[in-house]
Formats: C-alpha cells, sequence, structure tokens
C-alpha cells in the first residue's frame, strides 16, 4: 500500500477544560481498582466465538459476589449487541442483563457497560455496512431505556484493533485485506461510537463515555523510519476521530482520502465531536513492534512488507535493547498529547504466576507513580478476571488454549488465584509485598531476546527499564534433592522464571535432623521450601524400609515443623502409590489411602505427618515422571532402546498416569504462589498402561510401535508389590494439559 511519510508531529493539543481537570481531579493519593471479563464475541466466518460462554459467565451470576470480593469499584461488563439481541431489538432478550446489572447494583460496583467488543454486531450487519451505527446507536438507545442508572459506557472496545484484525489482517469477519476496508471499519466504528453516546445522554445527560484503544508503540531501523512513523500516527485515530481532531491540517487526513473516505465523512466528526471522559489504554507485551529490513534475521512468517520496503514486523519485546515502551511511558504520552482523564483499562498477562503479578504490579506502579506527578490518571483494570481462550491464536481457531486471570476456571469452581491476593491489598491500600515482585518480568531480562538485539536511538527520558527496579535481595526458594530429577527441574525452571532459589544437597542440610532443618532456614530465610529429596527406589525399600521411611517420612515432618514455626511456605510430593489399585476410575484427592508396598506406605504416613503438622502445606501426589532433562526415566530409556534396534519390554497390565516434568514444576509453583494447601493430584491429563504409553510415543518419534513388546508386571520380576491401577485426576483442579500433548512437548524438547 502506499504510505504518506510524516515529517512533522501534531501539535499537541491543548483541551479547553485542561487547566480545570488539574484543578479538580480527585486527590487521592491511589488510582481505582477497576476489573473486567474478556468477553469477545469475535466471528471467523460464520462462527461466532463466545468468550462469555467458554468461561461459563453466561451461566454464573455467582462470579460477580467473587469479583466483589476483591474490592473493585467498577467493572468493565458485557451487555454485548450479538448475545441480547441477535435478530432484532422487538426480540430482544433482556432476562440475564436484568438479573447481572441488578446484582452488580447490589454490590455496589459501578458497570461501565461495553455494547460490542471486538464483535461485528449480529449477522444482519457487519463493521463496513453503511448502516452499522444507526444499528448500534438503536440498540445502545435501548439499553439505556432499560438501565437509566448506568453512567459509564463503552459502546465499542478498541475500534482502530478491530478495523485492524477485520479489514486489514483478515482475522475477523468481514476478513479485509486492504487499508480501505480498515478505513470503512474504522470510521464506521466510530461513528456508531458518538450516535451510540448521542442516544445514551438523550435518557441520561450524565453518562460518560470510557473509551478503550490498544496504543502499541511502533519502533524500527533508520530505513523504515518513515513506516514506524506512519504507524505511530495511524494508533491515534480513533482518538483522534471522537475528539474532533482529525481536520484537514491532520497528517492522516490525505492518506483516509486516498482509502475512498470522503471529506465529508471526515468532517461530520469536526461537527460530532465526541471526546471520551476517559481515554482507556490497553497495553500488552505484543503490543509494541520492530520493523527491520534485514529479512535474514527472521523467520519467513514474520515478513511482510508495505509495496515500498519489505521487513518483519517482531514484537520488540524480542528484540529492541530498550523492551518495550512501557505503562510509564505510554501513559505520559496520552497524557501530553490530550491532557485528557486516562485509566488502564486492560491489565492481563498470559504467563505464568510470578510474572502476572510482576506486570500488574508494574501497571499499578506506574500508574500511580504519574499520577502524583500530576497526570489525571484514574484507575488501573486487572483484565481477564476469569481469564482467556484462544487468544494464542488470536480468536481465529477454537483449540481450548486457556490462559487462567485473577481466577483460574480449570477448578470445579473459579479459583482464586495469587492476582486475587494481590488485588484485595491494592483495593485496601496495603502493598502486596511478594517476595517474587522484587525480581524483574521476563520482558525486562536477557532472555527475553529471542533475535539479535538492536540498540534503539529513540528511548525516551526515564526508560521503561526502569519502572519497577528490585528494591533488595530477594528471599529465595529453598528447593531440597539437589542430585535428583525433580529437585533440578525445579532449579531450572526457577531460574528460567526469575525465581531466586538455593538447590541444596543432604551435605547443605540433612532434612532428617531438625537442627540442620532449623540452623539452615534460619540462615537463608526463605519464603518457601520445595523438598524433592525422597527414597525413591521403590524395590530397594522392601530391604531398607527404615531408611525409606526416615527420608520419606520423618525428613517431611521435620520440614513441615520447622516451615510452620518460621512462617515458610512449604511443598513436598507424594505418589500414586498410596492407593492399592482397585479402582476402575481414576482416583482424586479424598480416595482412601491404602499402600501395597514399603514405598507407598512411607509415602501415606508422610501425607499425614505433614498435614498434621501443617495444614498449610501443599502435599501434590504425581505419577511416572518423563521429561527431557534425565537420561533415566521410563521414556527415555524406551526411546534408546528403541535408537539401538533393541526391542523394549513394557507391562500392559498396570495402568498409570504419566506425567511431564516441566509441565508438574510450573503447576506446582504457579499453586505455591496461589498460597494453596493440602492435597493435589498433578498428572497428565490421561490413563494408559506403561506398554501403551510406549507404543504411542515410539509412533510419534518415528519408530515402529510394535517394536514395543507388552508383557506383564509379573514377568518383570519386580521386588515391590505394585497395583494394577493408579491412574489420577483431581477433584480440586486439571491443571496439567492432556498427556497427548505432554509426550509432543516433550518429544519437542528432545529433539
Amino acid at each position: 500500500m502506499r504510505i504518506s511519510t510524516i515529517s512533522q508531529p501534531l501539535e499537541r493539543w491543548q483541551p479547553h477544560d485542561r487547566a480545570q481537570i488539574l484543578a479538580t481531579h480527585t486527590q487521592k493519593s491511589e488510582v481505582e481498582l477497576w476489573a473486567g471479563v474478556e468477553c469477545t464475541v469475535n466471528r471467523v466466518g460464520n462462527d461466532y466465538f463466545d468468550q462469555l460462554e467458554r468461561n461459563g459467565h453466561a451461566n454464573r451470576i455467582t462470579d460477580l459476589d467473587l469479583f466483589a470480593s476483591l474490592g473493585v469499584t467498577a467493572i468493565r461488563y458485557p451487555l454485548l449487541w450479538e448475545r441480547i439481541a441477535p435478530a432484532s431489538l422487538d426480540r430482544a432478550d433482556w432476562l440475564w442483563a436484568d438479573q447481572r446489572l441488578q446484582r452488580l447494583r447490589d454490590l455496589d460496583i459501578d458497570p461501565i457497560v461495553g455494547l460490542v467488543h471486538h464483535g461485528s454486531g449480529p449477522d444482519h450487519t457487519s463493521l463496513i455496512e453503511p448502516d452499522f451505527p444507526e444499528k448500534l446507536a438503536e440498540f445502545a438507545n435501548a439499553v439505556a431505556t432499560r438501565y437509566p442508572w448506568v453512567n459509564h459506557y463503552t459502546p465499542i472496545n478498541e475500534p482502530l484493533t478491530t478495523a485492524r484484525f477485520s479489514g486489514l489482517y483478515g482475522h475477523w469477519y468481514p476478513h479485509g485485506h486492504d487499508p480501505s476496508t480498515f478505513a470503512r471499519a474504522l470510521l464506521n466504528q466510530c461513528r456508531a461510537i458518538v450516535l451510540s453516546m448521542q442516544a445514551i445522554r438523550q435518557i441520561n445527560p450524565q453518562a460518560k463515555l470510557i473509551q478503550t484503544e490498544d496504543l502499541g508503540k511502533v519502533f524500527s531501523t533508520p530505513s523504515l523510519t518513515y513506516q514506524a512513523d506512519f504507524e505511530n500516527e495511524r494508533r491515534w485515530l480513533s482518538f483522534d476521530l471522537l475528539c474532533g481532531r482529525l481536520d484537514r491540517a491532520h497528517p492522516l487526513w490525505g492518506y483516509l482520502g486516498e482509502l475512498g473516505i470522503s471529506d465529508s465523512d471526515l468532517s461530520w466528526f469536526l461537527d460530532n465531536s465526541c471526546p471520551p471522559d476517559v481515554l482507556g489504554i490497553n497495553h500488552y507485551l505484543t503490543s509494541d513492534r520492530f520493523l527491520d529490513e534485514r529479512l535474514d534475521r527472521y523467520p519467513a512468517q514474520l515478513h511482510g512488507g508495505n509495496g515500498r520496503h519489505a521487513y518483519a514486523d517482531v514484537e520488540a519485546v524480542r528484540v529492541r535493547a530498550d523492551g518495550i515502551f512501557g505503562h510509564h511511558n505510554l501513559l505520559q504520552e496520552v497524557w501530553n498529547r490530550y491532557g485528557r482523564s486516562m485509566a488502564l483499562t486492560e491489565v492481563h498477562l498470559g504467563c505464568t504466576r510470578e510474572e502476572q503479578l510482576r506486570w500488574l504490579n508494574e501497571a499499578w506502579t506506574a500508574a500511580n507513580r504519574l499520577r502524583k506527578s500530576g497526570a489525571d490518571v484514574r484507575a488501573v483494570t486487572a483484565w481477564s478476571l476469569l481469564g482467556a481462550y484462544d487468544w494464542n491464536t488470536l480468536l481465529t481457531r477454537s483449540e481450548g488454549f486457556y490462559e487462567p486471570g485473577v481466577f483460574d476456571l480449570r477448578s470445579p469452581t473459579p479459583r482464586p488465584t495469587a492476582l486475587a491476593h494481590m488485588l484485595r491489598h491494592l483495593a485496601n491500600g496495603q502493598d502486596y509485598a511478594h517476595p517474587i515482585l522484587q525480581e524483574p518480568g521476563w520482558w525486562r531480562r536477557s532472555q527475553r531476546l529471542v533475535y539479535p538485539s538492536v540498540m534503539a536511538m529513540d528511548a525516551p527520558s526515564g526508560s521503561s527499564q526502569h519502572e519497577s527496579p528490585p528494591q533488595k535481595v530477594s528471599a529465595p526458594i529453598v528447593i531440597t534433592g539437589a542430585t535428583g530429577t525433580l529437585g533440578r527441574a525445579f532449579a531450572r525452571l526457577c531460574e528460567m522464571r526469575g525465581i531466586p532459589y538455593r538447590l541444596l544437597t543432604r551435605q547443605d542440610m540433612d532434612i532428617t535432623d531438625s537442627r540442620s532443618v532449623t540452623q539452615v532456614l534460619a540462615d537463608l530465610k526463605p519464603w518457601a521450601v520445595i523438598n524433592t529429596a525422597a527414597y525413591v527406589r521403590v524395590d530397594d525399600a522392601e530391604q531398607h524400609p527404615h531408611l525409606c521411611r526416615q527420608i520419606n517420612a520423618d525428613g517431611a515432618a521435620i520440614l513441615a515443623e520447622a516451615c510452620a514455626e518460621q512462617d515458610i511456605s512449604f511443598v513436598t510430593f507424594s505418589s500414586d502409590l498410596v492407593f492399592d489399585g482397585n479402582q476402575t476410575e481414576p482416583y482424586v484427592e479424598s480416595h482412601e489411602v491404602a499402600p501395597l508396598n514399603v514405598y507407598g506406605h512411607s509415602k501415606a504416613i508422610a501425607e499425614q505427618w505433614v498435614l498434621a503438622t501443617n495444614p498449610r502445606a501443599l502435599v501434590i501426589r504425581t505419577s511416572a515422571f518423563f521429561g527431557p532433562w534425565d537420561d533415566h526415566n521410563f521414556l527415555t530409556i524406551a526411546l534408546r532402546t528403541l535408537a539401538s534396534g533393541q526391542p523394549f519390554f513394557a507391562a500392559d497390565d498396570t495402568v498409570i498416569s504419566p506425567t511431564y516434568v516441566p509441565d508438574l514444576v510450573n503447576a506446582t509453583l504457579d499453586l505455591l504462589i496461589d498460597q494453596e494447601c493440602g492435597l493435589w493430584h498433578l498428572a497428565n491429563l490421561g490413563a494408559v498402561s506403561w506398554a501403551e504409553f510406549a507404543q504411542e510415543t515410539a509412533r510419534l518419534a518415528g519408530f515402529n510401535p510394535s517394536h514395543v513388546e507388552a508383557c506383564s508386571t509379573r514377568s518383570l520380576k519386580l521386588a515391590a508389590p505394585r497395583p494394577t491401577y493408579t491412574a489420577l485426576t483431581s477433584e480440586r483442579g486439571i491443571l496439567l494439559p492432556s498427556l497427548d500433548r505432554a509426550i509432543g512437548h516433550y518429544l519437542q524438547a528432545c529433539g
């Protein structure tokens, strides 16, 4: 496409009421805490993807009480056109909205009502239909008429982002791939916002517009500065249109005209300006981009161009030495440009728990810092209260990829995560001082760089690299069992996740000696202890029951007691061998234990003693480890044997739930940070015999699965009796992916 080079920046616009804003906005020391539910209803072809159905909130009004427990003052809440009136307004079904809005009113939570969220409206219209704005305005009028007490609206979420995804990149309906469709979709949405607010204000003159947009910053090499300048100007279009700023002097007036937008269509916004009462800023780690013409540095799927240059479009965090633009710099830029009230209206990160906490903490810190400097920052919004589905594919496919949020939906009822604990502290004006917040997020660590680092000359003053510096040396996690598979895996993944740790051998701390344990914990001052030290030789344990019990039961109990005394979180591991195998369905946490061998007995005793001594302890039952980082697990031995041309023998009369070690470790760390306690079962979802496990992996690895020879457990002549069925599942939450997916990850990591 043809790009107009922007040689001069826009003159900074000073709204007539800026002095009044500075003089009158609230003097509270901290911003407000808002929240939101991921509620997108997007269309791909003729299929609608509805997040409210997928996250269950469509049928669970009790969620609202959970949200209220966080202490939030307002919530971005969906009354979506496609859901309420999919056919026509005269056939609208208001029951769902009536019940939810009344409950929010009872809970004293202010709803910020959204009408279209990345959608294109019901199937009788679309973003590029000429009557889309008027139709949405009719729906907005109906909403305001029914709920005249609602004072805050976001008629359309992120209109520019939606126009890009629907009109320029072709991801969503109407699947446009050209700038003209993008421009029509954007103008239509912005016109719909104006008309909707006009209709709403006829009913409620006090209604406020909270307008959201993703304002990612674009960086580039020197030769692509013109393209970065263009994209950085384009990102303001929705706000500029609504504020009545897009006149003939605007750098993009001519560009829009070239795309078929008439002067009268643009002038309409000058005559019908509708400046947002609050500019809602959404910022994600993928929002900031870097453009680079050196295509050989990047994979082909990142290659693109503008007709003048071919270039790669890369996440800035993965290549730019200065990293992301950051919440502070972005809010400062918005304030400098518009001088209007602002809020961070989506703060979410699909990542491990400590990184989610760090991202929210960084946003909260930046917003409060700016507020104290005089900028009118109203709120920070904890987004995706219930998490989100399939945003890793930009909602173009339905694959069931789930990112937990403030609550985790993988439990029978929404389970509060550490984010919920953090929000309650912030809502009460308290600091959330978890030790992991003293470490930088992955986006500020060297591991973020995937491609050759580019030192940019465009780092702003007060670079985002220094928004949330560590305040002091962090308390570590102590990990016992330095020589074992699990201990080494915890150390490896703590390193990857930026969690300080100390990996201890028996010489460093003898867990069977209470004096040694007490002294080491007092010296190291950890915030948590993860016990992976264990006697794991199941067959040898039959000959050494005292030693097995001393390490597995006595040692775990001593650690649990010491952690309780020193107020340290504690995790230890148990086994599927605490069960007798007389089931035909997977075991859950509440099933009665009845071990058949010495090893299983030692673990059953350990569970009892640990939880009696330290009720806050977390005890993880798991099974049949496999992973890419040791040479001695069942699967690695099986593939090595097959690779040598030898047959591999495996039992076909014993059913287990194999557990991929990286999945186990990551889930355990998340539960630990969430302050979960009691018994949890963690194993990859699936129940197979040892032979089936080896055969399926052999097939996926390219071996002949018939070279895995099935045999009976008895023929293996094992010293310790084994239960014939120990498959695990959980009544508390299915946190690990399916076994098929885990095997795929294993082979990929080994490959």
